[in-house]
């Protein structure tokens, strides 16, 4: 089950970033369950780029849950 943080780290990256749902699934079966680990999975399969990643992880800092 995902707690809220993940879902709203879905969210963000579905309707903030456009990421297609194809590619968060991949991220997510590559992170092993730890949400820090997502951005960079998606970094390191150049699903993002490095603004993109830096974005994504300042909203991790600033977000609540």
């Amino acid at each position: 089950m995902k707690t809220p943080r993940w879902t709203r780290l879905i969210d963000f990256l579905q309707r903030e970033m456009a990421l297609p749902t194809a590619a968060i699934d991949f991220g997510l079966k590559h992170c092993d369950e730890q949400v820090n680990l997502l951005p960079v999975v998606l970094w390191q399969y150049g699903l993002v780029s490095l603004e993109q990643l830096d974005r994504i992880f300042d909203w991790l800092e600033t977000s609540q849950c």
